[in-house]
């Protein structure tokens, strides 16, 4: 890595300490820094051909007022080898971090990660390769008419305790349901867990050209989708998360008949329910854009609400829909500025009460959500005692599927 300086200026000479810092070298590889070889970047810094010296530049610099010198330019190194072949000595200093938006978060270290040889393993293209086949457990494609969505299934019609559906929130996918859907079909249930459209690896059109992101539209292609896995009896159904979680509880409260009991996981259910910064980046105007193309959004959302950091493997899932297109983003964003969350809100709080609902209703809460505080569903019990009944999961965050699953697990079992 070359950095490039002036040392002196056609008007003065700049004596005493250099006042270019440059780049230490840096060996760590795991947290994304920079490693020997890997890239190559100029500096040039110019000190202004002016009679007195400007404030901006370096306080060190004191003495701007000996005779004028033919300019020079120093080349420094910072390779691990002096030019004289010896090696350089570590000066204690901070490697410079271009990827330290990716490396404050744990679980994203590798998700940008310089190998001595970038063209290897170092791009975009060879990350999908390595990650692509992950995640898709239980999982197949159901079309329902001109959309295709990506369905996880485990048990079978044979399996006499019913149907289980689960509903998975936004920015994620139904992939954080993977082992609490396998050990309830162990038990003798038949569950069903599909990605949202827009999500996961289900389809993402785009906006306005068969599909539109709405509330209205969710519900819409979800009663299709029902109908296509033939789930005709009254099954129960389990809910999690912001914005799409929100639509399935809503949905439940329009198709009654078809549910047998319902199951809510961390949610927000009171119109003061406080909104996850993520949401709201997405729906300021330019900004939106942006944020909904971070590839590591889902991940980070996903250990801001808990208390845990995901393993690679599984970070990498979450990852990868984002990784792959623009698609998921922008389904995100587009979902995120149509959606009224107070309104949904408040008619999830009105129609979950004692004088709406009378089936019953587990609220399996992970204590320890930083979005959602327990007083959410202690509130919301409040509101219809005799119907909803509250377990709290110890050591869980925002997903409890995801941290603590053989917990949700046990509740599921105790309930139904």
């Amino acid at each position: 890595m070359w950095v490039v300086a002036a040392a002196a200026t056609p008007n003065h000479e700049f004596d005493g300490p250099n006042p270019i810092n440059p780049l230490p070298s840096s060996t760590s590889k795991p947290n994304g820094s920079i490693q020997p070889g890997v890239m190559m970047s100029a500096s040039l810094l110019f000190f202004p051909s002016v009679s007195s010296p400007s404030p901006l530049l370096f306080a060190h610099s004191n003495d701007w007022t000996k005779p004028r010198r033919r300019p020079t330019v120093v080349c420094k190194s910072s390779s691990s080898e002096k030019s004289d072949g010896k090696p350089a000595k570590d000066d204690g200093r901070p490697a410079f971090n271009p990827f330290g938006f990716v490396t404050d978060n744990p679980s994203s270290r590798s998700a940008i990660q310089l190998p001595e040889s970038p063209a290897e393993d170092g791009n975009v293209g060879q990350m999908l390769y390595r990650i692509e086949d992950k995640g898709k457990e239980y999982g197949s494609y159901v079309k329902s008419e001109k959309l295709r969505w990506f369905v996880r299934e485990t048990g079978s019609v044979d399996n006499p305790r019913g149907t289980i559906v689960f509903i998975h929130g936004a920015p994620t996918q139904s992939y954080s349901y993977r082992v609490v859907m396998s050990q309830m079909a162990e038990i003798g249930y038949h569950c069903f867990a599909p990605d949202w459209i827009g999500f996961g690896f289900s389809d993402k059109p785009q906006p306005g050209y068969g599909f539109n992101y709405t509330e209205e539209e969710f519900h819409s292609a979800l009663d299709k989708l029902l109908d296509v896995l033939n789930i005709t009896c009254p099954f129960i159904l389990v809910s999690q998360g912001f914005l799409v979680g929100s639509y399935g509880l809503t949905w439940a409260l329009k198709n009654t008949n078809k549910i047998l009991k319902l199951v809510i996981l961390n949610s927000p259910l009171n119109i003061s329910s406080p909104l996850p910064g993520l949401f709201q980046k997405l729906r300021i105007p330019l900004y939106g854009e942006f944020t909904c193309q971070n590839a590591v959004m889902a991940e980070r959302f996903i250990e801001a609400g808990s208390q845990y950091v995901l393993k690679l493997e599984k970070a990498d899932v979450y990852r990868l829909p984002y990784l792959a297109s623009s698609g998921p983003g922008f389904a995100l964003l587009e979902a995120a500025r149509k959606a009224n969350f107070k309104d949904v809100l408040s008619r999830i709080t009105a129609g979950f009460s004692s004088s709406s609902w009378g089936k019953p209703i587990l609220i399996a809460w992970g204590v320890s959500d930083k979005y959602l505080p327990l007083s959410e569903a202690e509130e919301f019990q409040k509101g219809n005692p005799g119907a909803i009944k509250l377990k709290t999961i110890e050591g869980a965050g925002h997903m409890p599927q995801e941290d603590w699953p053989e917990k949700v697990v046990e509740a599921l079992r105790a309930f139904l």
